[in-house]
Order: C-alpha cells, then structure tokens, then sequence
C-alpha cells in the first residue's frame, strides 16, 4: 500500500489489478485507441501504473456473446478506493469490451507479481544451477 500526499491531506493508494477482454472485432488501431483511454483514465485519476501486459487474441473457454476468442489485456495499477468503481462503471458502458475481472492486490500477490516480471519463476533447474556457480 503506497501513500500520496496532497499539501494537508493524506491519500492511501491501494493495488490493484484489472483483466479486460475485448471484443476480436477490433482493429490494431481500436484497440489500441481503448488500451491508451484507460491507461490515461488510471493516471488522471491519481493512480499510478504498475504494470501493463498484453495477452494478444485468445480463446475463450466458453463464448461469449457468440464470440470464441477475445482480445486479453492486464492492467496492474496503485489508486484509491473510490477509483476503482469508476474504472468499472467505465467498462460497463463500453461496448468494446465483453468481460472484466478487478481485484485488490494484497501484499503477496504484489511481491509475486514482481516476481513474475522479473523471471524468478521460469527458470530451468541448469540456469538456477549457472546462477548459482
């Protein structure tokens, strides 16, 4: 949990994480255009970007609005309590996206997330062993 201050006031800014599918009939261009809106609307807001990842186009375990597969973005940001409802609402209203998923990142699941980032995780046993040497 980070903390901003604004001259007197304390703002606590908590983690958390959004998983959006969007909708395979965009355009490179579309989808990009919607990726910078809700970036810019996280830094707007007061929030600051931790993360970003792009899964590209994949398959849905099940369809969704007779669509099989969706475009897969993580957003992995810091902002307060009340953005996140705001965000939410956002992604209510827009059509381009199917489904979303926001979570509050506990203190765990940020060390793992930088974990991950970093490449703690994928290593095979003869590269830990090199590291090790």
């Amino acid at each position: 949990m980070a903390t901003k201050k604004n001259t007197n006031e304390e703002v606590v800014l908590n983690d958390y994480e959004s998983v959006i599918i969007f909708t395979p009939v965009l355009s490179d261009e579309q989808l990009k255009d919607a990726l910078a809106k809700y970036r810019n609307m996280i830094i707007e807001n007061g929030g600051e970007m931790v993360h970003e990842e792009n899964w590209g186009l994949t398959k849905l375990a099940y369809p969704i609005n007779k669509k099989t597969t969706g475009f897969y973005h993580i957003y992995e940001y810091k902002a307060n309590n009340s953005f996140v409802s705001k965000f939410e609402l956002a992604f209510r209203r827009d059509e381009r996206i199917m489904r979303f998923l926001s979570t509050s990142l506990d203190k765990h699941a940020v060390i793992y997330n930088q974990r991950k980032r970093n490449g703690e995780f994928n290593q095979s046993k003869k590269d830990k062993q090199q590291e090790g040497k």
